[in-house]
């Protein structure tokens, strides 16, 4: 009733009305297209998944390509680098004899790291009635399998010849073609390669005369486990090339778990000057992901069961809808917050375990570790307030580096000197920087500007383009830099995890008259990490 005393009537709105009345007159294919309907979401949304699921496993694929590629080209560079200390050593020697070879692999001290690798062997250049020979002489260590590969003339064979001349002609550590090493058994047809790099006689003549080749050999199977165990290979199948891939060119593969076979990926790769190819396949057969079918199966259920419930609920179905149209607006709202939450989780516990993995290697107390671990966490929970306070926006590279920079400043001190334009940074750049400078700053609190009265600190930044700022960080009035120093964490961290965080690389250099360090941060549109910013687009 009304002030007037008037009956007031609930109309339904007219678009309830023809709801209403198409159920009620299209009672049998109502249900039918409520069905199919769901049936329809429930495909798409399964399409949709699969097809999500394809791209990042051809995105695992590729990162794992890199990794295993770059792996198996910093283990090759390493044994490079013996090899040419080898030829160096070996040039100046009057007789390469077996005490002096047994000697220098001695002092190499080669650990387990340099998995695949059979030894370091030295082949002299023997030149007799017109014919010339490359023994092998000397192959450490002296095992049962490398006894078999003394005196094997390597000259002889067309491939590891092909690799010797070019090692010869380019004087670099030069890889072979696919062979199958001498150390194996009879009839064995395990493929592998071996490094070559030439020994000179000392001259002071500009002639050149080759006196032999130090090499190493390697088993490809073993050298390729070498590099998949630093990947995580579930569901994948690494395999290495000499070449275009080929069953003539199959070098070894090694797999995860899995038995089908899908998509590939390929990394081309230098092995000691010789170009190989890296291919990671999918082992994933072609049946639909456990969360797609939990997706397909709940689908139909939810599909029969709408079926039933559009026969009786007629009345109530607009208001229905109106409700699961608001859920769908929540949940939609919730999945944002959480995909970006375990993003930003994702990110901060990478960070730390790569700290504490590295930390764990450089330590050598528990102390030590405990006191260099503490360190780095509370410099991410410094930057981790600064983008709080943000509320995950934008922030100024001046106040990261007056949070990182704090405990060493005290009221009075003039010991930095910091200067540029107002730039913001991303979160995930405001991080990997925080984490640069307090590692600078502890180096210089303890060796550098920092660790005595009258030592200074400058960062100065500036637009070295529209979308990148430079930060070069300078140290004067300290002791002075020894050149000879051994590597530390700091040093891998800014210059592994940080220039790999921010995609750009990292300058480090210890000059003796203070460490210079100069870094490159991305400058991105809050648009591209901004949580509201996305959903703005989506709701567009």
């Amino acid at each position: 009733m009304n002030e007037r005393g008037l009956e007031l009537k609930h109309v339904p709105a007219p678009g309830r009305l023809i709801v209403q009345r198409l159920l009620v007159d299209y009672q049998r294919a109502a249900p039918v297209v409520v069905f199919l309907l769901i049936l329809a979401i429930t495909m798409f949304s399964v399409v949709s998944i699969e097809r999500g699921e394809r791209e990042q496993e051809q995105a695992q694929m590729s990162r794992v390509a890199l990794a295993a590629a770059s792996a198996l080209e910093r283990r090759a560079s390493i044994n490079a680098s013996y090899l040419r200390a080898g030829a160096a050593l070996f040039t100046m020697q009057e007789e390469v004899s077996q005490p002096v070879f047994r000697r220098f692999v001695d002092e190499l001290r080669l650990d387990s790291d340099l998995r695949g690798e059979e030894g370091i062997g030295w082949a002299p250049l023997v030149k007799e009635n017109g014919r010339t020979r490359v023994p092998v002489t000397y192959l450490q260590p002296e095992t049962t399998r490398n006894r078999r590969a003394i005196g094997f003339d390597m000259f002889a064979e067309p491939v590891r010849r092909a690799a010797m001349e070019e090692a010869e002609r380019s004087l670099h550590p030069t890889a072979s073609g696919r062979v199958v090493l001498a150390q194996e058994a009879a009839g064995a047809n395990v493929p592998g390669f071996l490094i070559y790099m030439p020994v000179f006689f000392a001259s002071g003549g500009e002639s050149r005369r080759l006196r032999g080749f130090i090499y190493t050999a390697y088993n490809a199977t073993d050298f390729l486990h070498a590099a998949g165990d630093l990947v995580d290979l579930d569901g994948m199948r690494l395999i290495l090339y000499d070449g275009e891939p080929s069953a003539a060119n199959l070098m070894g593969k090694i797999a995860g778990r899995g038995n089908g076979r899908g998509a590939q990926v390929r990394q081309d790769l230098r092995i000691a000057n010789r170009a190989m190819i890296l291919e990671v396949a999918s082992l994933r057969n072609g049946s639909l992901t456990r969360m797609s079918m939990v997706i397909l199966l709940f689908g139909l259920a939810v599909a029969s069961l709408l079926m039933v419930v559009s026969r009786l609920l007629t009345q109530q179905l607009l208001e229905d809808r109106r409700a699961l149209a608001w859920f769908a607006e929540q949940n939609s709202i919730r999945n944002s917050l959480t995909r970006e939450l375990n993003h930003r989780v994702k990110n901060t516990l990478a960070n730390v375990l790569s700290i504490v993995t590295l930390t764990r290697r450089r330590a050598r107390t528990l102390d030590e570790f405990a006191d260099g671990l503490d360190g780095r966490i509370r410099a991410l929970s410094a930057t981790h307030d600064l983008l709080t306070q943000s509320d995950w926006g934008t922030t100024p590279i001046a106040a990261v580096v007056t949070a990182e920079l704090a405990p060493y400043t005290q009221a009075g001190e003039d010991v930095l000197d910091m200067a540029g334009p107002p730039v913001e940074l991303a979160p995930n750049d405001a991080l990997s920087l925080g984490l640069a400078l307090h590692e600078l700053a502890t180096n210089a609190s303890k060796f550098g500007a920092l660790s005595t009265a009258g030592g200074r600190v400058s960062v100065r930044w500036s637009l070295a383009e529209d979308n990148l700022a430079q930060i070069e960080w300078r140290e004067s009035g300290g002791p002075r830099v020894s050149p000879i120093r051994p590597r530390g964490f700091g040093t891998d961290l800014i210059e592994k995890i940080v220039a790999h965080e921010l995609r750009s690389p990292v300058e480090l250099e210890f000059a003796a008259d203070g460490v210079r360090c100069t870094l490159r941060v991305p400058i991105r549109q809050p648009i591209d990490f901004s949580l509201r910013a996305r959903m703005r687009r989506e709701g567009a």
